[in-house]
């Protein structure tokens, strides 16, 4: 089965998310192949790449399956390889979107909130909970989306938010059924194709602050601050 599933029309490069037997948590060949999927489209041409996702959600966020298994550094790269992607994302030459459906938690919300478009469904709902266990992933491009207020009290009481709540703090762009969608995608791939490609670029690079390194040596932090297996087997066994 292909995790990810792309699809080509024009300059329009649509990714899906292809786990949904396991809620399209993000497991090591999800994220690679986001990965690549975001390289590509930084070299064909590509002036919108759309994430969605197949089966009842959107993303579980990061996969915890057989984690006890893995060995701290296995895990630390795991995470580091999911801020990598989400900045590959916040910080790529060309426009993004996401719709998303569902409960939507972790690194799931986190890839929604990395696109500059976010529409989802009056149902979808979105939780950030890794500071239960100590997890420091995402947090200024949370607080340039919505602000650092809003942004403190969904991450420091790991708080959930949907529907229209989550227009007001802007962690949705939009809120719209399925019905609506494709006509929304073509709306966005036609702004986004307003401005050359190079000078998209050049104000996309202008507008968006860059914490890529403090965000990267934040997360190792939290990752490495004591015993990162202990506190998830803690977090998993209260959830």
């Amino acid at each position: 089965m292909t995790v990810l599933q792309l699809e080509r029309q024009g300059s329009l490069t649509r990714a899906t998310l292809n786990r949904p037997d396991k809620t399209n948590a993000l497991d090591a060949e999800l994220v690679e192949a986001c990965h690549a999927a975001i390289n590509q489209a930084a070299t064909d041409g590509t002036r919108l790449l759309v994430f969605g996702a197949n089966g009842k959600n959107f993303s579980a966020g990061f996969d915890f399956t057989r984690f006890e298994e893995a060995s701290v550094g296995e895990l630390l790269w795991r995470f580091v390889r999911i801020e990598q992607l989400l900045q590959a994302l916040y910080h790529a030459p060309f426009a993004t979107a996401a719709f998303a459906h569902g409960r939507n938690f972790g690194a799931g919300a986190d890839l929604f909130i990395a696109c500059d478009a976010r529409i989802a469904t009056a149902e979808a709902s979105f939780r950030m909970p890794g500071l239960l266990f100590g997890l420091q992933l995402g947090t200024r491009r949370l607080v340039a989306r919505i602000g650092a207020e809003p942004a403190r009290v969904m991450l420091g009481e790991a708080t959930t938010v949907g529907g229209q709540a989550t227009l007001p703090a802007q962690f949705a762009t939009h809120i719209a059924p399925t019905a609506e969608w494709s006509a929304l995608e073509q709306q966005l791939l036609a702004s986004a194709s307003t401005l050359e490609a190079a000078a998209a670029e050049r104000l996309r690079r202008a507008a968006r602050p860059d914490t890529r390194t403090e965000d990267l040596a934040d997360l190792v932090a939290s990752v490495t601050d004591g015993d990162v297996k202990e506190r998830i087997r803690r977090y998993r066994q209260r959830t």
